[in-house]
């Protein structure tokens, strides 16, 4: 399997060239433009991995769907979508437009940054005590205890980080956000400045894709409602505003950050990790949408068959 993984990654470098670094966040547009790789975690214990699968990068918006299950666990899901909606919004994932447009005003979802700034709010500690809780569970669902924040991006997200604060002081004007803003999020910048590899987020992925179970001992993390509720979010809005036609194209429950990297889920079977920095307009990997449409082509992922 891992000659036809480099098959489709050739096959799909191409595509680097028609993307762009994102400059908003200064540290993120250092990254290697060229590089792509991918990496498969099976819930029967096989890895296959090709390209530049050993490639750091900080995990961004993917971080949304752990913190999710994390705040679900700690609070209940009548409690958070009591401040967060479940509906996609069809705009940009940084957009604030419709927090004022829609009445009582609440973030579409916990995929944009706004209802996942309020979705760790309530995740359950200080600010201290939330990201050693974020940090220590991805940890242990990576199986990787050396994962650790990258100090450069998390502050270069916090110094350029205005939208993020005018949408989090905006749902704190109406109730959405409860306590410290800036303690929020700090600790909303460091958990998007954890830095992995595709085998992190392919191992996250087969830990959702086991319905909330490590693969590899047994041991239940998240109830399977919550996973549940986490992969319908994944297929809904996971791929920002291109979902749809994700779901339409690949198939499988997936979700992409802004520093390349696309965790992607075929239930009941196997996680995938996919990087590959140069973004489509979207903010979307360019190269890694098409791997991924590719690979489920070839080996009939697709949920919806």
């Amino acid at each position: 399997m891992d000659l036809r993984l480099m098959e489709i990654l050739d096959r799909n470098r191409q595509y680097i060239k028609d993307g762009k670094l994102p400059i908003y966040i200064p540290e993120l547009s250092k990254a290697n433009i060229n590089a792509l790789g991918i990496y498969i975690s099976t819930l029967d214990h096989q890895e296959h991995m090709a390209g530049d699968y050993l490639y750091p990068f900080t995990i961004q918006s993917i971080s949304k769907v752990v913190t999710l299950m994390m705040a679900l666990e700690d609070q209940g899901k009548d409690a958070v979508f009591a401040r967060v909606g479940m509906e996609p919004t069809g705009d940009a994932f940084n957009s604030m437009m419709k927090l004022e447009m829609i009445q009582p005003s609440k973030p579409f979802n916990p995929m944009i940054n706004a209802g996942a700034i309020a979705v760790t709010s309530m995740i359950k500690g200080s600010s201290h005590e939330g990201i050693h809780r974020i940090l220590n569970f991805f940890r242990k669902i990576t199986g990787n205890q050396q994962l650790n924040i990258n100090q450069d991006v998390y502050l270069s997200e916090k110094r350029t980080g205005d939208l993020n604060r005018a949408m989090a002081y905006y749902m704190r004007n109406v109730g959405v956000l409860k306590g410290d803003v800036e303690e929020h999020l700090d600790t909303y910048f460091k958990q998007c400045s954890i830095e992995v590899t595709c085998r992190d987020i392919a191992r996250i992925g087969g830990f959702i894709a086991n319905n909330g179970i490590l693969p590899e001992t047994g041991e239940r993390l998240i109830k399977e409602e919550y996973v549940k509720i986490a992969k319908t979010f994944m297929v809904t809005c996971g791929m920002y505003n291109a979902s749809g036609e994700f779901a339409i194209n690949v198939g499988i429950p997936a979700k992409s950050g802004v520093g390349g990297g696309i965790m992607a889920v075929v239930p009941g079977k196997m996680g995938i990790g996919v990087v590959g920095p140069s973004l489509d307009n979207k903010g979307n990997s360019i190269a890694g949408v098409r791997v991924l449409a590719d690979l489920s082509e070839k080996f009939r992922l697709s949920m919806f068959l």
